[in-house]
């Protein structure tokens, strides 16, 4: 009497002993079975199937009855995980982001070490880059500028889900830059269209043929039409302002230097025009 009052105060104690009488009951069920089909001289094809088939109704017979006498204790349990994940989730949350973003680098093959990309407001050179970040030397600090600020910035690989990459060697060698020139009131733009044209063809004439087979290597390796770079220019009308814009072909580590000397070349051919304008203007 004093075991059953015992054991009535611990019920977990009482389901483990039915658990095992349920084990020990349907291991002894089985082997009679198993003795009575072995007495029926029976095919012995037909006897493996049963042996196989009577193993495995008696691993899903206990399971059930396990599941059914256990069913309190294992939805705690499963709470319990549940929420142990949703933890681990929440506390490595971070982390996981990084080692997606870097999941999704990889398979889209966005950039590589020593391609200068854009992310998210940041450009620069990669330098590193490793599972859960990527090390930019930093360029800049203005869009229109190309030199190197001589700082480093490391980007969490999670920017990479939120943030589009902008590739800027995708071509590799030689990239097209465009650059905008603002004109006076007072300027016409034929005139200044021509002088433009003649200093982007004057600086970047020793290398146009290059630059056009680069493209062309480019074009065939990723099925594109390559483009024409030889120097164009566009006219551009921002209300009241009117502008042109030049495009041209660059070396990738030289577009800033390239930029700069199109400009110089510019203004001294617009200077002299206007100087000699103006010496051949009567006097008044």
């Amino acid at each position: 009497m004093e075991l059953i009052e015992s054991l009535g105060q611990h019920p977990s104690a009482i389901k483990i002993l039915v658990t095992v009488g349920i084990f020990f009951l349907i291991v002894v069920g089985r082997r009679v079975a198993v003795r009575t089909f072995d007495t029926s001289g029976l095919p012995p094809e037909r006897r493996n199937r049963f042996l196989v088939q009577s193993r495995n109704a008696a691993i899903v017979l206990f399971l059930a009855a396990t599941v059914v006498l256990w069913a309190e204790q294992l939805q705690t349990v499963a709470l319990s995980l549940a929420a142990l994940g949703a933890a681990f989730v929440i506390a490595t949350k971070e982390l996981i982001l990084c080692l997606s973003g870097t999941f999704l680098r990889v398979s889209a093959r966005s950039f590589r070490l020593g391609d200068r990309i854009e992310v998210n407001g940041t450009r620069g050179d990669v330098i590193d880059i490793g599972p859960l970040t990527t090390t930019l030397l930093e360029v800049g600090p203005e869009p229109s500028i190309h030199k190197l600020t001589g700082r480093m910035v490391v980007l969490p690989n999670s920017l990479f889900l939120t943030s589009p990459v902008v590739n800027e060697t995708f071509t590799e060698q030689f990239v097209l830059h465009t650059t905008r020139i603002e004109l006076d009131a007072d300027t016409p733009w034929r005139e200044a269209e021509t002088m433009l044209l003649e200093a982007a063809n004057e600086v970047c004439g020793s290398y146009v043929e290059k630059a056009q087979k680069n493209m062309e290597r480019v074009g065939h390796k990723h099925g594109l039409e390559p483009p024409d770079v030889t120097p164009k220019v566009w006219v551009s009308t921002r209300n009241p302002e009117l502008g042109l814009i030049l495009r041209y072909p660059a070396p990738m580590r030289g577009r800033g230097q390239v930029e700069q000397s199109i400009l110089r070349a510019y203004l001294d051919y617009r200077d002299a025009t206007r100087a000699k304008t103006g010496a051949t203007q009567p006097e008044a």
